[in-house]
């Protein structure tokens, strides 16, 4: 096999598979604090605001560690990374599970958003550079594991929280990464050639993308359009668990509400991806955004059991192509040396606006009694992407051949 047909060959396919894998074990530390959330705050005796400083902790070590490892993606690979976070993850669960305070648990949680991160935006960026004609179904099948993490642990881990609380949960959590990372992450110590980047380099200049902002205005607009989507998008991922006990339908039929939402993000991620392949990053990004913002909507006049799940899985069905969206649109702005660092600095961005939204969005019902007006503010910051990123699609235009 030569350097250049390596890309979208049964190996990159293969290693697409055990990335895969990867992220399913990985990114339960996103979710994990979701489902435990009624019963610390139950425990601890505190404002659901407050309940969701763990969530808000773990975001924020998600986005600094999808920054500082997808820079040591780019220079060690991704092994070397995966490596370090699967044992971060389980030293940040073993001492959440003991954790006396709140306080404690939120700070363990900043250590586990970190390593999570590495199951994300750098094993993104790390598969991206394996295709080039499927791209964006590989991109979009990666970051499908982040979903289907979060439909499968609830529902596995449900019986240890129901019969042994969420501490036996965490302890859990804590020797699972060890046991499966490292052996699968060992996997992919095989880096890609630099003959075959080389080869995806010259195949894309002749569809590369330019806008007339500067590449650090781009990179500042990728970002705001990162925290407004995604403030938007947690309060359905972040909340629908505790809306559910707030309801009266508990937190294992929130969990069930939430895998449901999931399952649906998975399939739209999915087939976001094919639409990427054909339309490219921002317009598939508008696309599926717009549908976010109508989908939010439909949780304001609805609230039994059924309408919830319903609409939830309408809200998964729009929402799953918005951030694999961006690992592309930077594979089509930025140079492929750059990959792992510019789309770390976005999918961090995307991460803060999830902690922020998911903060705001607790603070928004202790002080209200409801989540309506917690909706309402996610419509807003969802049109400001939408807004953003109308200003770059018409800023587009092919990027002028180089001079010889």
């Amino acid at each position: 096999m030569t350097d250049d047909s390596i890309l979208d060959s049964r190996y990159s396919w293969t290693r697409l598979g055990i990335t895969l894998a990867i992220a399913i074990v990985g990114n339960v530390g996103m979710w994990a604090i979701i489902v435990i959330m009624p019963a610390v705050q139950a425990e601890f005796g505190i404002a659901r605001a407050d309940a969701s400083l763990p969530y808000t902790l773990t975001m924020v070590g998600f986005a600094l560690g999808n920054l500082v490892i997808g820079r040591a993606v780019d220079r060690w690979g991704i092994t070397t990374a995966l490596i370090g976070a699967a044992l971060t993850i389980a030293a940040g669960f073993g001492l959440a599970a003991v954790s006396g305070s709140v306080l404690v648990l939120s700070a363990m949680h900043f250590i586990i958003g970190f390593g999570t991160a590495a199951s994300f935006g750098p094993l993104i960026a790390d598969i991206s550079h394996w295709f080039y004609r499927r791209r964006g179904i590989a991109v979009a099948i990666a970051a499908s594991g982040n979903y289907l993490s979060g439909a499968i642990w609830p529902m596995l881990l449900a019986g240890i929280l129901n019969d042994l609380g969420w501490r036996a949960v965490y302890t859990v959590l804590a020797v699972v990464p060890v046991l499966l990372i490292l052996p699968l992450s060992l996997l992919l110590r095989r880096r890609v050639p630099e003959a075959a980047t080389a080869h995806a380099t010259r195949m894309s200049a002749a569809n590369a993308k330019s806008v007339s902002f500067s590449p650090t205005a781009l990179q500042w607009m990728l970002g705001v359009a990162g925290v407004g989507c995604c403030v938007a998008m947690a309060m359905p991922q972040v909340h629908i668990v505790s809306m559910s006990v707030d309801l009266g339908y508990g937190a294992a039929g929130g969990a069930q509400i939430l895998a449901v939402m999931l399952v649906g993000g998975l399939i739209s991620r999915l087939a976001f991806g094919v639409v990427a392949d054909r339309l490219g990053g921002i317009p598939t990004l508008l696309i599926s955004s717009s549908l976010q913002c109508l989908a939010l909507f439909l949780y304001l006049p609805f609230d039994s059991y059924a309408a919830l799940m319903a609409v939830s899985l309408v809200f998964g069905l729009s929402q799953g192509g918005i951030v694999p969206c961006y690992a592309i649109i930077v594979r089509e702005y930025f140079p492929a040396r750059e990959a792992g660092s510019r789309i770390g600095v976005v999918i961090r961005a995307t991460i803060v606006g999830m902690a922020v939204g998911g903060y705001a969005s607790g603070l928004i019902r202790d002080l209200t009694g409801s989540y309506d007006m917690a909706f309402l503010h996610g419509i807003f910051w969802n049109a400001v992407n939408i807004a953003v990123m109308t200003a770059v699609l018409l800023s587009s235009r092919p990027r002028a051949p180089a001079v010889a």
